[in-house]
């Protein structure tokens, strides 16, 4: 206690030390790097396509903000119960504040700000990463079904004779879709079954082949219930969902083996819809076509249950 009977001056430097740790907590949370090479994955894998760095860089800019406003928070309270606490030699109630205008409009006003903000970004991101403006080098119809997938690769193959754009078994997809296909793809196909592995890493499941540097477009059917495609390291998944089409595509740009999911409880086996995706030169992933239609695995599977009709109305009035 100081000489003239009051306890402040103790708590200057405390108050000094809890101001310098709320500082630096700031700093910490908003200095770091410039760009998401330079920021932590926060649990995310590496990614492997061009478009994944936005996603990185979404969920890394979400985690600072939380961050940020979890440290001011702290603060606060922490400023509440150590700066407000009772006083030793005083007794008497403190003043009470009711009502606090200013206070209570900056509660509001707050939240929305940063709600707003977190909102732009997303919807941002979103809209470009679901964008189909640019035509596709590769398009693969992905199949989701209990419980494994088949891909249906929409490609021109020697030894594949037929159209996609007729083929009875590509029925399920829309034709907005249709007019980007290749002419006269007769296509390959591969299925897998949970019991299936690849051969080089052994991960179970059957095993998607894509090639690097190109933009690949996925069109996603179903033919039960829904599903969800989910390729870890492309940080991006979309649901599979019977009567519904999905889509959307990305560029890898990294060679090598990727682990794929099931990423929506679609039932008992659920567990078991893995899958792997290989992603090698345009030369390797051309030579694999062949390789498939050599096999006899010409042509297409069924996709999956047709669009319904409220589905086609709804496409029809967006469109």
């Amino acid at each position: 206690m100081s000489p003239n009977g009051s306890d402040r001056s103790p708590r200057r430097p405390m108050r000094r030390k809890l101001l310098q740790a709320m500082t630096a907590g700031l700093v910490l949370a908003t200095a770091t790097g410039c760009t998401y090479k330079d920021f932590p994955r926060l649990g995310m894998p590496t990614p492997v396509t061009e478009e994944a760095p936005r996603i990185l860089s979404l969920w890394q800019g979400s985690w600072a903000a939380a961050l940020a406003t979890g440290v001011l928070v702290w603060g606060l309270i922490l400023w509440s119960a150590f700066f407000h606490r009772r006083s030793r030699t005083k007794v008497e109630i403190p003043p009470q504040t009711r009502y606090n205008m200013p206070i209570e409009a900056l509660y509001t006003v707050v939240p929305i700000i940063i709600v707003s903000v977190l909102f732009y970004f997303t919807a941002r991101d979103e809209s470009k990463l679901l964008s189909l403006d640019k035509k596709p080098d590769v398009t693969v119809n992905v199949v989701g079904f209990q419980w494994s997938w088949c891909f249906n690769y929409i490609e021109k193959v020697d030894g594949s004779q037929g159209d996609a754009t007729t083929d009875k078994n590509l029925g399920a997809i829309p034709n907005r879709y249709k007019k980007d296909f290749p002419s006269d793809a007769g296509g390959v196909y591969t299925c897998g079954t949970p019991g299936e592995r690849n051969p080089q890493t052994l991960n179970p499941g059957p095993t998607l082949w894509l090639p690097k540097g190109k933009t690949v477009r996925f069109i996603l059917t179903s033919r039960d219930v829904i599903h969800s495609f989910w390729v870890v390291p492309f940080l991006m998944k979309q649901d599979v969902i019977p009567g519904h089409t999905n889509s959307f595509q990305v560029t890898p740009n990294r060679e090598g083996t990727f682990l794929g999911k099931c990423a929506e409880l679609c039932g008992v086996d659920h567990s078991r819809m893995l899958f792997n995706v290989k992603v090698v030169s345009p030369e390797l992933y051309q030579k694999h076509l062949k390789d498939l239609a050599k096999n006899g695995q010409t042509g297409y599977v069924p996709a999956g249950i047709e669009q319904t009709s409220p589905e086609k109305n709804r496409e029809s009035n967006v469109l």
